[in-house]
């Protein structure tokens, strides 16, 4: 039975009962905090949460102090989903058991991890928990950068960008892989229900978000997370970065039920140039330079046949 909030606007939805308290040190204009408000408020189910190592971790639960209003757990960096799935199963035992009654409310489980635990670090963890088809949601705060540990580049990082370990020079335009493709690796599990959300246009999120609390077994959620620290812009313009990623659909809206049925939920009215996204970026400044401006043609070539991909795709059905 669902008992998902009824969202009628966006200033009912941010005035909602906290269970995420704004008490943290994520650093200001984080959209991770933006991202975790939208998930926790969006069902009024009791709710098991789990954080890998990582920003949001680190700045959420500072000893004796906790900005969780829920039940919550930190492990490792890489294992967070393994311990929402140890939670899941063991309550699935106790009631089967008879040792939670059955008048007691079921919980949802939520595990939250940055790109880095997830993309690459607990990626061997999640499969698993996905292939053996556990009832939880995972979600990515994708910032495309080990934003917690010095800005290291991830497989998550998009080819350009200049991290600590990927230094953009006079050898070098950065980071030379491509972002791998984490949503369609999720959606070959055979996942119910996986979707891609960015924090600004949140009533799609929260139809999302709704959507994979109402389903049975894993569900995988990929936010995009803008970080003003690694991708070194104004703490203020956390949105209008959000819009530019979007509407450039560098960062498309879709989702995958049940690991091949595609449908794309926000079509923007005026498709922008990749190059307005990158250059509101210093992570990216020196591909506006012509020793490397051909990195961003080549860009806008990917952008473009990735969004006919997703839109052929969408038009067959599977």
């Amino acid at each position: 039975m669902s008992t998902q909030k009824v969202i009628k606007n966006l200033k009912s939805f941010s005035t909602a009962a906290e269970r995420f308290e704004g008490s943290h040190l994520l650093c200001p204009g984080c959209a991770h905090s933006i991202i975790v408000r939208e998930v926790l408020n969006a069902t009024n189910d009791n709710l098991v949460v789990s954080a890998s190592t990582g920003c949001l971790e680190v700045c959420t639960a500072i000893y004796p102090h906790t900005s969780w209003d829920c039940s919550w757990i930190h492990i490792g960096f890489e294992n967070s989903s393994t311990a929402m799935a140890g939670v899941e199963t063991m309550n699935k035992a106790l009631r089967n058991k008879g040792r939670i009654s059955e008048d007691t409310a079921q919980p949802k489980f939520v595990t939250f991890g940055g790109d880095g635990s997830t993309y690459d670090i607990g990626f061997q963890w999640i499969s698993g928990c996905f292939e053996r088809g556990h009832d939880m949601m995972y979600v990515c705060l994708d910032n495309e950068v080990y934003a917690n540990t010095g800005g290291q580049r991830s497989s998550s990082t998009p080819i350009g960008s200049s991290t600590t370990t990927a230094p953009a020079g006079s050898t070098s335009y950065g980071e030379k892989r491509q972002k791998k493709d984490i949503v369609s690796i999720m959606a070959a599990h055979g996942s119910p229900y996986v979707a891609q959300v960015a924090p600004n246009k949140w009533k799609d999120m929260v139809k999302k978000i709704q959507r994979g609390f109402d389903t049975e077994g894993p569900v995988f959620i990929n936010a995009m997370s803008a970080c003003t620290t690694e991708w070194k812009f104004a703490p203020n313009q956390t949105i209008e970065v959000s819009d530019l990623a979007v509407d450039s659909l560098v960062f498309p809206l879709y989702e995958i039920i049940d690991g091949r049925e595609l449908n794309i939920t926000y079509r923007p009215k005026n498709i922008i140039p990749v190059r307005d996204y990158l250059a509101a970026q210093p992570r990216f400044k020196h591909l506006f330079t012509p020793q490397y401006e051909y990195i961003i043609e080549e860009w806008q070539e990917r952008i473009n046949k990735r969004w006919d991909f997703l839109q052929k795709r969408e038009e067959i059905r599977m």
